[in-house]
């Protein structure tokens, strides 16, 4: 059974950090698409981060600079660095996989094989 499972979120006040989990279940890991979206309510989710298989990485421009993707393929952990965090960073966090396509959301619809529970990120002013 595939499963994704997050965590690492939490509260922390402006320009602090935080390192968000994301450790996969069930699938060849490493042969996957995987990415980072964020959601607040009322509000569509939107892609944060992604990497491919071979490890090349793709970044929201709201984050360049800011956030990182690293993969431990030996834990089968995908990695997401949040450094000088804004309020606006504040949304539930997902991470998805695909093996065939990067998961994106496009319309109000999300694309992706697997996706996890979710992580609470809130960044205080």
């Amino acid at each position: 059974q595939v499963q994704l499972v997050e965590s690492g979120g939490g509260s922390v006040q402006a320009g602090g950090s935080l390192r968000l989990s994301c450790a996969a279940y069930g699938y060849p890991y490493s042969s996957y698409y995987m990415a980072w979206f964020r959601q607040i309510p009322g509000k569509e989710r939107e892609g944060v981060a992604g990497i491919d298989s071979d490890g090349s990485t793709s970044y929201a421009d709201s984050v360049k600079g800011r956030f990182t993707l690293s993969k431990d393929n030996a834990k089968n952990t995908l990695y997401l660095q949040k450094n000088s965090l804004k309020p606006e960073d504040t949304a539930m966090y997902y991470c998805a996989a695909d093996f065939n396509i990067p998961p994106y959301c496009s319309g109000g619809i999300c694309y992706g094989n697997y996706w996890g529970q979710g992580t609470q990120v809130t960044v205080s002013s």
